[in-house]
């Protein structure tokens, strides 16, 4: 007796198997390529200057439209990938992202520069949402954990390893390389997401209700506020006529577009979601994190280039050593949170408490210090920085159907890289402020002691070399203020942390132990 043949049933689409891993593995690479250009030509500015003969302040801004390029386009692309497909919009988020990439180094001219520039910024930004929309949709509960991990590698291993990278290319190659390097790494992207990753239908229909008003109110209240803290510190802050315009221009634009986003059928940020006490915690908590670990890690390079002479490759080992110490620490503290006994607001507690540790040791800093001082310190950097970020991906996500996991998404990502501006901000700002204040209270203390110095006497050279001095001094004392207040920055999130957040537990324990 024959029976019949069972047909073979193919498994739901956006079931997790191999093919999806692989497509999620290709969206982690460009979201990677994305945070590892987005510094490159602060680490290869005068090498760019040099080639195209532009002036430290036209070369700032080149900086400057890359980052509020990518900060607005975090805030709108889980839209449109859920309008367009993640599959759809991913690829061609990337192909672009690489071909301007391609195109910046042969701009005829500055101007071309700019536009090219903002262009790779703006398609830049578009990646990370995806990677974050992408774990929560596709992982199963047991491992999403871990996948979280995987986005928090945007925030720590990325611009970590981007230094060296850059750093490298610049000594022996040639500066255009720091700008081509992400072209095997995006074709190798590009390929594992169109074989991993489903092919969703397109849902046009959405154009009906598109939010013109929130996104001629957005994008510029975004753009303007990063302009804002990018070339406050160069321009003087609220002593130009430009910058307040441009602050005014994007508190008006965000309170309007924040206003318009509550009441609008189909928003780019769900401000409702809002009321989730964990995922409202967990933004002001990242913001404050975020900020700390870019001011924090560019104090040691910033001292070692203007202190000690240091070229960016001898300062390579300290960023090397944090970024591959991520791989590892990444993942242990993941398996640590996904233990249903494991409290994660005391893991984000114990992190936060090894950023202040590793603060406190920083404003010790000396003018003797040199490389091998900080690599203590960049140790505890490794535990510290996803023990700090993981849990708070955590509580934001915990609960969160898979509809609402691109409305995080924007809010995440656009926090993350609105704070990763401001820490450049703070750490300029802040010094810059520091050290005129240490320079005038060292010239005041040679004042009180007229006989050690007398003007005629020491000559030009010797003059020109206790000013040199004094302005070192002046360094090396504000990068300790810096430290100083980045730990009560961060004394103040500890005890900010049982205050708010409630706990919540992993969506599958691994080990119940």
């Amino acid at each position: 007796m024959h029976t019949l043949a069972q047909p073979k049933v193919k498994p739901p689409a956006g079931a997790f198997d191999l093919r999806i891993m692989t497509g999620l593995i290709g969206i982690l690479l460009a979201s990677l390529v994305a945070g590892l250009n987005e510094h490159v030509t602060d680490i290869a500015m005068s090498d760019i200057r040099g080639a195209m003969a532009i002036s430290h302040d036209e070369g700032s801004w080149l900086t400057t439209l890359y980052e509020a390029a990518q900060v607005a386009a975090m805030a709108f692309a889980p839209w449109f990938a859920a309008t367009l497909s993640l599959r759809r919009f991913t690829l061609g988020a990337t192909s672009a992202f690489m071909l301007f990439g391609v195109l910046c180094p042969l701009a005829p001219n500055l101007q071309a520069l700019y536009l090219l520039r903002t262009l790779q910024g703006l398609f830049g930004g578009c990646l990370p949402p995806m990677l974050m929309s992408a774990a929560l949709r596709f992982l199963p509960p047991g491992i999403k954990l871990y996948g979280l991990g995987a986005y928090a590698l945007t925030a720590t291993f990325g611009p970590n390893l981007g230094t060296p990278l850059a750093a490298f290319w610049t000594e022996f190659v040639g500066w255009r390389l720091v700008f081509w390097q992400i072209v095997p790494i995006c074709l190798l992207a590009m390929l594992t997401i169109a074989w991993g990753i489903p092919q969703d239908p397109l849902k046009l229909e959405r154009f009906a209700q598109f939010n013109w008003r929130g996104i001629l109110l957005g994008f510029p209240a975004i753009t303007s506020l990063v302009i804002v803290l990018e070339q406050g510190p160069r321009l003087g802050w609220l002593d130009s006529l430009f910058i307040l315009r441009m602050l005014l221009l994007g508190t008006v634009s965000l309170t309007l577009f924040m206003v318009n986003e509550w009441f609008h059928p189909l928003p780019f940020f769900k401000v409702q979601q809002l009321a989730r006490r964990n995922l409202t915690f967990s933004l002001i908590v990242l913001g404050g994190v975020l900020v700390i670990l870019v001011a924090v890690p560019g104090i040691p390079a910033n001292y070692l280039a203007e202190v000690q002479g240091y070229r960016p490759l001898q300062t390579v080992p300290l960023a090397l050593y944090v970024a591959l110490g991520q791989l590892a620490a990444l993942p242990l503290v993941s398996a640590l949170c996904n233990i249903k006994r494991v409290d994660c607001r005391w893991v984000l507690a114990c992190g936060l408490g090894l950023i202040a540790a590793t603060c406190y040791l920083g404003s010790a800093m000396t003018s003797e210090w040199i490389r091998s001082n900080f690599y203590g310190l960049q140790m505890l950097q490794i535990l510290a920085q996803p023990m700090a970020v993981i849990p708070l991906l955590m509580l934001a996500t915990n609960g969160l159907s898979p509809i609402e996991g691109p409305f995080a998404s924007a809010w995440f990502n656009t926090v993350k890289g609105m704070a990763a501006v401001v820490g450049t901000g703070v750490l300029e700002g802040v010094t810059q402020a520091r050290e005129h204040f240490h320079s005038n209270v060292l010239v005041d203390q040679l004042g009180y002691h007229p006989g050690s110095y007398s003007i005629p006497t020491i000559g030009r050279e010797s003059l020109a070399l206790l000013a040199e001095q004094i302005h070192l001094q002046s360094l090396v004392l504000a990068s300790a203020d810096v430290y100083r207040l980045m730990a009560l920055l961060t004394a103040a999130l500890i005890i900010f942390t049982p205050l708010m957040a409630t706990r919540v537990y992993p969506p599958r324990a691994v080990s119940n132990s």
